[in-house]
């Protein structure tokens, strides 16, 4: 019997390990579901906009039909409300959806990737699965040295990968650096700056204006509904970027690959300032919280700017089973190089305190 060759670059390929379900640890740990509190996927604690739900109710009679393969009316609700045209956007089932996409169209073997040391896996899944090759540059305080990422750039060199605020160390670079790498980024140089979190910045770096001005031909944008839009069960994100590079994208795209339901939820989710808002608030008020409170159990942790904060508990993947047993399911981010780590998702004020109380109760029993 004949083997049919695999290809050869899944022997380099990363496995993305997602946050635990509330299902799966509630069958093996025996833990009634609402006794748990899940603080492992960077989730919106407030869920979904109750606009988005009501116009998904309204969407189902008509999953019998193919949903609109150009997610025109998203597109151009979109386009609206960041002044681009709708040919400057691209929708993915989900945004990393659209990394892949720009693997597809930008990506051959013997090309280089830079990245930034602790930062999103699917970077890494992207690049290797195209047969390129990492050039990974070492962090500065858990974040991007973006100078250094500069520096790292060669002839070879197709695609640099930037998170900002980063995932899942929560870092933010400074605009200045930004600015910098962008204006002094080689021509033949791609940018994928990831701006999954850049709604919970109060003062982020306008890269649209570059794009809505023709002012860069070589940026992409990539951004989500799953974070604050709460929307992370539909798989849906978008792209941004010039004509040219949405067209190529377009090009490589999956036929119909958003749904017709995930369209529906993020229409009306972009028309629901109130559950912004409220959802900023709460995440703000959570942020506040864990850094006193970390800081009063004197655990470290770094600077966060997102909805989430990495906080370092000693023996991560240890302390990640205790705390389950406990009903929290924080997330061990020892895949990433930091074994030492946990990150955690800021949830409802109630969910915080579980959180916070179920860390101090280890901390007692080590003590004692």
């Amino acid at each position: 019997m004949a083997n049919v060759p695999f290809n050869p670059n899944l022997s380099k390929l990363p496995v993305y390990q997602p946050g635990r379900p509330i299902e799966e640890v509630s069958r093996e740990l025996g833990i009634c579901e609402t006794e748990l509190a899940k603080l492992a996927s960077n989730e919106n604690p407030l869920g979904p906009s109750p606009k988005a739900l009501e116009a998904m109710a309204n969407a189902l009679p008509y999953v019998n039909q193919y949903p609109d393969g150009n997610c025109y009316y998203l597109k151009n609700r979109l386009g609206e409300k960041l002044d681009l045209g709708s040919e400057q956007i691209i929708i993915g089932n989900g945004s990393n959806d659209i990394l892949e996409l720009i693997g597809h169209a930008f990506l051959q073997p013997g090309d280089e990737v830079v990245i930034s040391e602790f930062s999103f896996i699917v970077y890494t899944i992207v690049a290797r699965l195209f047969g390129a090759s990492l050039v990974t540059i070492p962090a500065v305080r858990y974040g991007h040295d973006l100078n250094a990422m500069l520096e790292g750039v060669t002839a070879k060199t197709k695609i640099m990968f930037v998170a900002n605020p980063n995932n899942p160390t929560g870092t933010l670079c400074e605009k200045a650096d930004l600015m910098q790498l962008v204006n002094n980024l080689p021509g033949h140089v791609l940018l994928v700056m990831d701006e999954a979190y850049i709604e919970f910045l109060a003062d982020p770096v306008d890269f649209l204006a570059m794009i809505r001005d023709k002012l860069n031909d070589r940026l992409i944008l990539t951004r989500t509904f799953s974070k604050i839009y709460g929307l992370a069960g539909l798989r849906i994100g978008y792209g941004i970027s010039n004509e040219r590079i949405i067209k190529a994208l377009n090009q490589v795209r999956e036929p119909f690959n958003v749904n017709a339901i995930a369209q529906a939820g993020a229409l009306a989710a972009l028309e629901d300032n109130d559950h912004l808002t409220q959802t900023r608030r709460i995440n703000n008020e959570g942020l506040d919280y864990f850094q006193k409170q970390l800081t009063r159990l004197k655990i470290p942790f770094v600077s966060p700017y997102a909805n989430f904060i990495l906080a370092n508990v000693g023996e991560g993947a240890i302390v990640f089973q205790k705390l389950q047993k406990l009903g929290i399911i924080a997330r061990p981010v020892g895949a990433y190089g930091l074994p030492e780590w946990l990150r955690i998702s800021i949830g409802t004020s109630t969910q915080n305190q579980q959180c916070l109380n179920a860390l101090e109760t280890l901390l007692d029993c080590e003590t004692n």
